[in-house]
């Protein structure tokens, strides 16, 4: 079974959401599939995808498993030399670590500067999202992550503001439900990615914090 996901979601978050999917079904092979373009499932790309907008192909079924909201993270020990910004003003004199050429990119960066007020230079550029969290990781500055991915092992900067929400969609085509092994893996894809999202929106909701939505965004 082949299981198309963004560069990101299969680096930082399949491998937990697979664990429990192999433990139940051991004979169940998986192929991953890492793209950050949409795989063609009516062309039998894929067989399931996560996808962070929602498909409009009529001939696919989808499932909507949450939003995933994102936030600004640094290590400790990037905080302890350079200081802890306060306000979206302080963010001027801290390295922050962005996109490069990526358009879906540049118009997430600027929708998040209308919400700052402010505008952001990044001063470490990449469209690669894995590598932007492996720079912050680093301790080379400030990126935006998915909240349950940068609680892991990061601070949260900013911790009163939300920079976007990602949706969260399991899509299929409509004739492979039919199948039992695909429509399993489904079922499992859509529970425990739910889980996934719940958690990030209680992360949300332990600051008190209020954000705005997105179709795509960092990470």
């Amino acid at each position: 079974m082949r299981i198309s996901v963004a560069e990101f979601v299969g680096i930082e978050v399949m491998p937990r959401l697979l664990a429990p999917l192999r433990e139940r079904h051991p004979g169940l092979d998986v192929e991953l599939v890492l793209s950050n373009e949409n795989a063609d499932l009516p062309g039998q790309e894929a067989d399931i995808a996560i996808r962070m907008r929602r498909p409009r192909h009529g001939a696919l079924v989808a499932k909507r498993a949450g939003c995933i909201p994102l936030g600004f993270f640094a290590t400790a020990s990037y905080l302890e030399r350079h200081g802890v910004p306060e306000g979206a003003t302080d963010l001027a004199r801290h390295t922050l670590i962005g996109s490069d050429r990526s358009r879906m990119d540049q118009d997430f960066t600027r929708e998040l500067q209308k919400t700052l007020g402010e505008k952001l230079y990044f001063a470490l550029r990449t469209d690669s999202h894995p590598a932007q969290l492996a720079m912050v990781r680093a301790g080379l500055g400030i990126g935006v992550t998915q909240l349950p991915i940068g609680e892991r092992d990061l601070v949260r900067v900013l911790p009163g503001l939300v920079v976007a929400e990602l949706e969260a969609w399991i899509v299929a085509h409509e004739d492979l439900r039919h199948s039992r092994r695909i429509d399993a893996a489904f079922g499992h894809l859509v529970a425990v990615l739910g889980r996934y999202c719940a958690s990030g929106l209680v992360m949300q909701a332990a600051v008190g914090v209020g954000g705005r939505d997105a179709a795509d965004g960092a990470g």
